[in-house]
């Protein structure tokens, strides 16, 4: 992953409650179980007006012109409830989305963002559509106020890791619990497992 440590982007305003991960991709614009493919579908029926022919809705925020390039998404309360999927995260990523700013997220969503690099940040979203934003993980700001963050994902997004790479960290603290246990190296117990 992409380590995250600030990023200043114009925020797109999507100021809906319960959006949830359907609407964010909906199922039928999932068309295989990888990471890709999935941005042309995000928000596919409000995105356009014609969702078979892909014909745009002018008035759909990531359609407005100041949206191009843009890495912040403002959302509303409870956002990304529904169903697990982690394509609803992947998709936000592969169109551009690097952080969400929203009330609160669904504690499923969030995990998911969390684990595949998108920061999840809780504040209430204020008067920031359109505005360009400043987020610094590390000072855990946007435009100076504070937001929090769980060490462990703030860790992870730092320094680009997913939850394997994160475990081996302790690659170290690992091995010595393993030789402790067993009472031998653990290149010994690993060779013994071949």
């Amino acid at each position: 992953m992409t380590p995250f440590t600030t990023l200043t982007s114009v925020a797109i305003p999507l100021a809906r409650n319960n959006v949830d991960t359907d609407a964010i991709i909906p199922s039928r614009e999932m068309r295989s179980t990888g990471r890709t493919g999935l941005a042309d579908g995000l928000f596919a029926p409000w995105r356009y007006l014609d969702v078979d022919a892909r014909v745009a809705d002018p008035a759909f925020p990531l359609n407005d012109p100041r949206a191009v390039g843009a890495q912040i998404l403002l959302g509303g309360e409870n956002f990304g409830c529904g169903s697990s999927r982690e394509h609803a995260v992947w998709a936000l990523a592969e169109w551009g989305i690097r952080a969400v700013i929203a009330p609160s997220f669904a504690p499923i969503f969030k995990a998911n963002a969390l684990r595949n690099g998108l920061l999840p940040v809780e504040l209430p979203v204020a008067d920031w559509a359109w505005a360009t934003l400043t987020i610094d993980l590390a000072a855990q700001t946007v435009n100076g106020v504070g937001f929090a963050i769980d060490a462990e994902a703030k860790l992870m997004l730092l320094e680009g890791l997913d939850a394997i790479a994160l475990t081996l960290k302790a690659r170290g603290a690992i091995d010595a619990w393993e030789a402790a246990d067993r009472g031998v190296r653990p290149w010994v117990y690993l060779e013994a497992m071949r």
